[in-house]
């Protein structure tokens, strides 16, 4: 079959309820003799910054020389951004292909379960098998959502990070405690973990399972840090300090969250490659070819646009420092919002306040976006006017219209929104 065609049959995986059992990828991977135990392995989990972390470990290892392969979700624009490969996704001739190889034993695996194989356990074992065609000498795998569940949780995971835990997808719970207890399930036998600073009771979690299984934990603040941080003309530069110390690393990021996410990337590396100290000009070369579409992305000048997939509350006050910290010069936002129905908009328009001089909701494509109307009336029960547009497109075009010197448009709300906004604004940028 050719990618449309590979397409349209993943996109028909797509479930109509969650199933919280690993037995079909499972399944799959025996089937087709457990590629993803042909490479090491590094599993990212947390609720914000797991895309970028994975991206940044990447850019690491490619620079020391590991032929690295890459697994993230969701994707922005197109589906094959998801399984990458030296940092370059897969192309639509490789994604056709493999899905055509899985094909048979995707059927199979419907056949013999109640629940036919889903679209994100689909692209997993298309990841699995991708890896291992490529003879990667490494794979960084995303956590889809959660940990102990998600389909990923298949590789070993030599090194698990785990980024900031906080609220998101409220199937994984409704404290901090109940989500860290799913992510930390991505911590396996005689592992070395990366955890980011975590609330008391979620690090007193990872710590204890941790010690369960027997694996050595690295804490950020304790083993790993930020030791100084400078804003820097389009990004920022850092001293990092880990089994090493690494001067004038520049990042090309914006926000302190994102020196943060580089610290664990930089300790999951080295924990990666022995736990020593890596090559300090290598890990410079390294960080300074990241990228991370969506993520703080300027995409527009005259004015100033800026696309970011905050999605939660948390996502949302980091990116409003982030913004007036790397922004100095613009007075005066424009919020352009459309979240997912399932979130916490009440919580993520609040964290916003403090940002917004002007508001336009709207809706992505996305078939699970909140409707224009219930974006309205959560933003005047917000205490905040809001203007409603129907699509991304003419919010985008409301939003420039009365931007004049000094300000910028930031679109957010969702990775969704993002990739749609993306399309429009820079469609020929990867």
């Amino acid at each position: 079959m050719d990618f449309e065609e590979a397409l349209a049959e993943i996109e028909g995986r797509v479930p109509t309820r969650m199933v919280p059992d690993l037995t079909r990828i499972s399944h799959i991977a025996e089937l087709l003799d457990n590629p993803q135990r042909a490479y090491p392995t590094v599993h990212v989990t947390g609720t914000n910054g797991k895309t970028t972390t994975s991206r940044m470990i990447t850019a690491l290892l490619e620079a020391h020389g590991v032929r690295a392969g890459t697994y993230t979700s969701p994707h922005l624009q197109k589906v094959t951004e998801r399984i990458a490969v030296r940092g370059v996704p897969i192309s639509e001739e490789s994604f056709a292909d493999t899905y055509t190889y899985l094909d048979p034993f995707l059927r199979l695996v419907d056949s013999a379960h109640s629940d036919r194989v889903t679209y994100f356990e689909a692209l997993t074992a298309m990841a699995f098998v991708r890896f291992a065609d490529e003879l990667v000498d490494a794979a960084v795998f995303e956590v889809g959502m959660g940990g102990i569940w998600d389909a990923t949780n298949l590789v070993h995971g030599e090194v698990a990070v785990i980024t900031r835990v906080g609220l998101d997808h409220p199937e994984l719970g409704s404290t901090p405690l109940e989500v860290a207890r799913e992510k930390a399930g991505i911590i396996k036998q005689g592992s070395v973990v990366v955890s980011e600073d975590q609330a008391p009771e979620v690090a007193a979690l990872i710590d204890d399972r941790a010690g369960e299984m027997e694996a050595r934990l690295l804490l950020a603040g304790r083993d790993l840090r930020v030791a100084d941080r400078r804003i820097a003309h389009g990004g920022q530069m850092l001293t990092l300090e880990a089994a090493g110390t690494y001067e004038e690393v520049f990042l090309p990021l914006h926000g302190g969250h994102q020196a943060r996410n580089a610290a664990l990337a930089l300790a999951a590396a080295e924990a990666f490659m022995g736990g020593r100290a890596l090559d300090a000009e290598r890990v410079r070369d390294g960080f300074a070819e990241v990228r991370s579409p969506g993520r703080i992305e300027v995409a527009g000048h005259n004015p100033l646009v800026v696309l970011d997939g905050a999605h939660n509350p948390d996502g949302a006050r980091t990116l409003a420092g982030a913004l007036r910290e790397a922004f100095i010069a613009v007075r005066e936002w424009t919020v352009v919002l459309a979240c997912l129905r399932d979130k916490d908009i009440a919580g993520i328009l609040e964290a916003l306040r403090p940002l917004v001089s002007r508001l336009i909701v709207t809706r992505s494509a996305s078939p699970r976006a909140a409707s224009v109307e219930r974006m309205v009336s959560e933003a005047r029960a917000a205490g905040l006017d809001a203007e409603p547009c129907p699509g991304i497109g003419s919010a985008l075009e409301a939003a420039a219209s009365e931007a004049g010197y000094g300000a910028g448009v930031v679109v957010t709300g969702s990775l969704y929104t993002v990739g749609e906004a993306r399309g429009i604004l820079i469609p020929g940028r990867p």
